[in-house]
């Protein structure tokens, strides 16, 4: 058996078998297309390949850097076509939708072939599949999956395909279960089609948020520009409320950090005994043992005291320490433990190591 013969016996290629009467009309005017007995192609020109008129893109936006991509390195994924005979034998009201000349359909893949066109890619690797659908509604439902489970649908194209596979599927449950998704999926999504004309102008333009617009899709049509503008203005207060509360724990975070640094800093000025308590020296203090200390040096005292109250946080939480100072660490440690826990500690952190 030939290497065209077993190629032919695989679903994915058609299996060679004879040339149609329109087939072979149209491989005299293209003077390219297969033959008798050879099995379709895995790869096309791409001006075979027709775009599917039941695509539901009405935009692809610009393709320069996918047709780029296909250009520099190559095509990654095959692009999925029908026999164009196939296609019409199945969806024969859309024949004249077809562009002339061509062989192939394409079902999946025409972001990558009109890329490819524009870059002048010449041809295009294909799986060809005409199972897809053998009527209408198959053929419309193959082609409209294969965009709806993409992101980069616009949503306005995105809700008019599901409304055509809610007519075959005929409800949103079975569609969803169709697609795998939630039927609050799928009616979110049909909202935007109850949308006023200048709101799905708007949401087209990229005007307005589209989770806001689906909200008020469902709405009698003279309510839905106050009830999207009340809903703007709540998102607005809440965006305010977290960006306050997200400055307030910096504020806490910064407060806490200052606490630990006057800590760090009055150690400095003070010995520090190996049993982790803190004398003073003469030297520190200004004043001689025997000297009595004067109105304003009490006062400066008590006013240190003070500051240093007012810093202090009520709780510190594992997350307030500061980690990055192994000295600030103990202190701080020292500073909130009697002296018992954190000897404790100490010799614990010892016996691990930890000196």
């Amino acid at each position: 058996m030939s290497v065209a013969d077993k190629l032919g016996t695989g679903e994915s290629f058609g299996r060679a078998r004879g040339l149609s009467a329109r087939r072979a009309a149209v491989a005299a005017a293209t003077g390219g297309v297969p033959t008798e007995g050879v099995p379709d192609p895995t790869k096309l020109p791409v001006e075979h390949i027709s775009p599917n008129p039941d695509n539901p893109r009405t935009e692809f936006g610009d393709l320069t850097e996918l047709g780029n991509s296909l250009k520099d390195h190559g095509q990654k994924q095959a692009v999925t076509v029908m026999n164009r005979d196939a296609y019409v034998k199945a969806n024969p009201a859309r024949e004249s939708e077809l562009e002339d000349g061509t062989t192939h359909v394409v079902v999946d893949g025409s972001s990558r072939l009109w890329a490819a066109r524009e870059v002048g890619v010449p041809e295009l690797k294909v799986m060809v599949d005409d199972t897809q659908g053998t009527t209408e509604d198959e053929l419309l439902e193959s082609a409209l999956v294969a965009n709806v489970h993409r992101q980069d649908l616009e949503p306005m194209d995105e809700a008019r395909a599901l409304q055509r596979l809610l007519t075959i599927h005929g409800t949103q449950t079975k569609l969803a279960n169709r697609l795998h998704r939630s039927q609050g999926w799928v009616s979110q999504r049909l909202a935007l089609l109850g949308l006023t004309p200048e709101l799905q102008e708007s949401l087209e333009r990229k005007d307005e948020p589209v989770d806001l617009l689906r909200a008020v899709g469902k709405k009698p049509p003279e309510e839905q520009q106050k009830a999207l503008d009340q809903l703007k203005k709540q998102k607005a207060a809440e965006e305010a409320e977290k960006a306050e509360r997200r400055r307030a724990r910096g504020k806490q975070d910064t407060k806490s950090n200052d606490y630990y640094a006057v800590i760090d800093e009055d150690d400095q000025s003070q010995g520090t005994s190996s049993s982790g308590s803190t004398h003073a020296s003469p030297e520190s203090t200004g004043s001689s043992a025997g000297d009595e200390p004067h109105d304003g040096d009490s006062a400066t005292g008590e006013n240190e005291k003070q500051t240093s109250r007012e810093r202090e946080p009520d709780v510190v939480t594992v997350g307030m320490m500061p980690w990055g100072d192994y000295r600030s660490v103990h202190k701080t440690m020292q500073h909130w433990m009697t002296p018992e826990d954190y000897q404790s500690l100490r010799k614990a952190m010892i016996a691990e190591g930890d000196n």
